[in-house]
């Protein structure tokens, strides 16, 4: 199982999957989309999961909230919030906490939003439907300070206008307006960023920052961008083929990389230097068959690090702690511990 990176000094966790097990049964076979993966994340913290496409980040989100649906099945695992086991399996006890306690913003909100109806109607139905006794003028009015909160200029006026009448970015800000409705503990953001040009990427995560410094709110970021990664999150989880291969804080990621994988992706970021000499950075090879996995590292045949070595193609990699205790890196490469020890000297003195 993927040991979960805590700050040590927190007991105050509002998030703990456990042993998650998804798969989508299709034409090839049975897909093990997330493997036996956990994760914790505390309150107020902001936890960055990166990826290629396809590596389970979307389906550990979905899976986590109980919205996997057929072909897909979850296997096995368990989720806590807020200190108790919920029932993420069943449907009907789920849509309670959904919205309400655990929230998500998908990336593309225009596709979210209903077209049909005003943005107070959907603001408003998500709130009387969860707090019971509240009537709709309370939740209008509740409505217009979450716009505000967002920073929706005109927020009662605005209430009456369609998904439409907003630009992109401020449609992004209506979906969080919505997933922070009902005061969750935990927010999930799906690519919340992708379709929105730099500066509205930024003022998205203005906002989202600012909301979770003041409201105690935990983020799940799940994104390509490691560059957001930097500036937003305090902790990273790294995907690959279903399975975190690398946790750790944010600053030891990018100064010291410890998993052959996670080294990749900072060398795929493109470079002003590289570009100008038409060099498109990227990781050769593809990811694996998550029907057909290999018997050892999935990452092993792109692999700089292992590949070609016997250790790497036959026996699976199991999660090593390296690091301090104050600040651990758990890693699941068999030279985790050589690489970390090599990288820490590279970068001794450097800011962290």
């Amino acid at each position: 199982m993927n040991t979960p990176v805590e700050q040590p000094t927190s007991d105050d966790a509002v998030l703990r999957v456990q042993h998650m097990r998804t798969e989508f049964v299709g034409d090839q076979g049975v897909v093990a989309a997330v493997r036996d993966v956990g994760m914790t994340v505390n309150r107020a913290e902001k936890v960055g999961i990166v990826g290629e496409s396809g590596s389970g980040k979307s389906a550990l989100a979905l899976s986590i909230l109980g919205l996997i649906e057929p072909p897909g099945r979850i296997v096995s695992g368990s989720v806590w919030l807020n200190g108790r086991d919920i029932p993420f399996r069943d449907d009907r006890e789920m849509r309670r906490i959904r919205g309400k306690e655990i929230s998500l913003i998908f990336q593309d909100p225009m596709s979210s939003l209903d077209p049909v109806k005003n943005i107070g109607d959907q603001i408003i139905e998500g709130i009387v439907w969860h707090q019971q006794g509240v009537s709709r003028r309370q939740a209008r009015k509740q409505a217009v300070e979450l716009l505000q909160d967002v920073e929706i200029p005109n927020a009662e006026r605005r209430l009456h206008d369609y998904p439409h009448q907003y630009s992109g970015g401020m449609r992004q800000r209506i979906m969080i307006a919505i997933a922070l409705a009902n005061e969750p503990s935990v927010i999930i953001a799906d690519e919340p960023t992708t379709a929105l040009d730099v500066l509205t990427q930024a003022q998205v995560l203005d906002v989202l920052q600012r909301l979770v410094t003041e409201r105690q709110v935990a983020v799940i970021l799940i994104t390509h961008n490691l560059g957001i990664v930097a500036e937003f999150c305090d902790k990273v989880q790294v995907m690959y083929a279903g399975r975190f291969v690398e946790q750790s804080m944010v600053d030891e990621i990018f100064y010291r990389p410890t998993h052959p994988y996670t080294e990749a992706l900072l060398e795929s970021v493109p470079r002003p230097d590289r570009l100008e000499r038409g060099i498109l950075p990227s990781i050769p090879g593809s990811p694996p068959n998550l029907a057909r996995l290999p018997a050892g590292c999935s990452f092993e045949p792109r692999c700089s690090v292992g590949h070609g070595k016997q250790i790497c193609k036959e026996q699976v990699p199991v999660s090593l702690t390296v690091g301090s205790p104050m600040r651990p890196v758990v890693a699941e490469c068999h030279f985790a511990r050589e690489r970390f020890e090599h990288s820490a000297q590279h970068v001794e003195g450097a800011p962290v």
